[in-house]
């Protein structure tokens, strides 16, 4: 007999620390199609823009505002992935709950929490091995250097997980607190 996965509001395995909060709603090893997550960003939180050649992703703002972008950029060079703009002018939306990403394939994205409260989104990824896995790595990883990991450990989190970071991760505890790989 089947058995379908049912959570109130806040239920699901928790993976925090080094500014990550996540709750867990469902992992491809259930199966399913993708990995569920309600995630809490907080305040000058930015994951940098980034790309995954495998798999698709989809954020929905739940709580507060969320800038969000999905598209390749005219000039992937520009370190500030909010001056991004494409070939026919558009930018970076300021989302607010409603606003929808849906990410395809080796398409650039990236979310920062520019406010000074926490925001929420609901999150799914199809990209191989699991993004929840990616989350456990990175929190502890975050935790274990204080917020200053060694670069060639992320990259190589990065590379088990088929992330390209194209501009820096700020975890948004400190101002100085950037990614040292990007």
């Amino acid at each position: 007999m089947s058995m379908g996965i049912m959570l109130g509001p806040g239920e699901g395995p928790k993976i925090t620390g080094g500014g990550l909060d996540v709750s867990v709603k469902v992992t491809m090893d259930e199966p399913a199609f993708t990995s569920t997550f309600e995630v809490i960003v907080p305040p000058g939180f930015d994951v940098g823009a980034h790309v995954h050649s495998h798999g698709q992703e989809v954020f929905y703002v739940v709580e507060g505002a969320i800038d969000v972008l999905a598209f390749e950029p005219v000039d992937r060079t520009i370190s500030d992935w909010h001056q991004w703009e494409t070939s026919d002018g558009r930018r970076y939306l300021h989302g607010e709950p409603g606003a929808f990403l849906f990410v395809p394939e080796n398409t650039p994205h990236a979310f920062a929490n520019t406010t000074n409260k926490p925001a929420k989104m609901f999150f799914q990824s199809s990209v191989p091995g699991g993004h929840e896995n990616y989350f456990e790595e990175l929190s502890q990883l975050l935790q274990r250097s204080e917020g200053r990991p060694d670069p060639k450990e992320v990259a190589k989190l990065r590379r088990r997980y088929d992330i390209e970071q194209l501009t820096t991760l700020r975890d948004g505890r400190r101002p100085d607190a950037a990614d040292p790989t990007a």
